[in-house]
């Protein structure tokens, strides 16, 4: 899912289109139960439900809810023997 699975629905639509739109405009008429305009049209409507789920997954990853935090502990020593303890949270 994500931006790898947008791609592919978009590629899945676009197969599905030309698929249905090709056939249609040679006016191929099969006699066998099995159409390939059929199969286009479900290639693009699965396509587009695959890109807008796909979509979702993406922005929705994109989006945090929190901030990481990070502490730093630092403690330093000068020459005269005085020490500095530093205790710092970043959001």
């Amino acid at each position: 899912m994500g931006l790898p699975g947008m791609v592919m629905s978009a590629i899945a639509a676009v197969a599905g289109a030309i698929m249905y739109w090709a056939l249609i405009a040679q006016n191929v008429v099969h006699n066998s139960g099995f159409r390939i305009a059929t199969v286009g049209v479900i290639l693009m409507v699965a396509g587009g439900v695959g890109f807008v789920a796909s979509s979702l997954v993406f922005i929705m990853s994109r989006h945090t809810l929190t901030a990481p935090t990070s502490t730093v502990e630092r403690t330093t020593k000068n020459e005269a023997g005085d020490t500095t303890e530093l205790h710092e949270q970043r959001s």
